[in-house]
């Protein structure tokens, strides 16, 4: 881990969960007087704030960059987006549709605080209101952080998965519960949008809502509302290869007949996109 200087910046508390403890409203700063570790060069905006307990780490989003000498980027002149930043809008999104998901019985990051605070990020032309996210997960470490992940933690939480059937392969565990949750998520007309090894950590939390859509929390476009149901199918993939990739990081031999009958199970037969089942001419 890396450590960084942090100050406590001023701030309101736009959302909180109940059981919520300490608050860590830190900003990266040149020699604050608080510290804060980035976990692998991956983390741009996210910072292990605190370890509180063996498999309780809190983590914090939007508080400044961790790679160059400036804590806050703005990458476009025409659609401006600050790197290290988070809006208030995004902050509350991700906290609210990661607690909805939560209650539906998948394994998240539990939201702690959405603290609004006193300056402006830059956010596609406009001025919005800067944030930060600060929740907790049993791992800090993302699936993309595999090379950068300490041993002995990587195979406490694999010993760790389960499910209902009795696979001897970690890698088919990981599929059934990955596949499992998706089947979960397009039942109660869910869609995350951005499954992907940086948004599942390695005690299989899923993470990351702030482009998530819910019935409760659609779109605000009615076109991109439009577009779910073609997204949705692409998360079938997404899914295979985050699954792929930990088939991979484990060094793991697994026929892919085995994962496409989990997908089936679920509900998710691949024959159905099939370009030879719809006798495509193919090469």
């Amino acid at each position: 881990m890396k450590h960084f200087s942090a100050d406590i910046t001023p701030y309101r508390i736009a959302l909180s969960d109940a059981s919520a403890p300490e608050i860590f409203p830190y900003v990266r700063a040149a020699h604050g007087p608080y510290g804060m570790y980035c976990i692998s060069p991956i983390h741009g905006r996210s910072f292990v704030l605190k370890h509180t307990a063996p498999n309780c780490w809190v983590v914090g989003k939007g508080n400044g960059l961790s790679y160059t000498q400036y804590r806050f980027l703005r990458n476009s002149l025409v659609f401006s987006d600050t790197w290290g930043g988070l809006t208030l809008e995004k902050a509350q999104r991700d906290f609210l549709i990661g607690q909805e998901v939560q209650q539906l019985g998948i394994k998240t990051n539990s939201m702690q605080y959405v603290l609004e605070l006193d300056w402006i990020t830059p956010q596609n032309g406009e001025e919005k209101t800067a944030a930060l996210l600060q929740y907790t997960v049993e791992c800090p470490y993302r699936l993309s952080d595999f090379g950068f992940i300490p041993n002995d933690m990587l195979r406490q939480c694999v010993s760790k998965w389960q499910c209902k059937k009795n696979y001897e392969r970690k890698s088919l565990v990981a599929a059934d519960i990955l596949v499992s949750n998706l089947r979960i998520l397009h039942d109660h007309d869910v869609m995350h949008n951005a499954l992907h090894t940086q948004n599942y950590t390695w005690a299989l939390e899923l993470l990351d809502f702030e482009a998530a859509r819910t019935n409760n929390h659609p779109y605000e476009s009615a076109e991109y509302e439009s577009f779910v149901p073609q997204l949705k199918d692409c998360e079938i993939l997404q899914t295979y290869e985050v699954i792929n990739y930990i088939i991979w990081c484990l060094q793991e031999q697994v026929d892919f007949s085995e994962i496409d009958q989990i997908f089936s199970d679920y509900g998710f037969d691949l024959r159905n996109y099939s370009l030879d089942a719809h006798n495509i001419d193919l090469p």
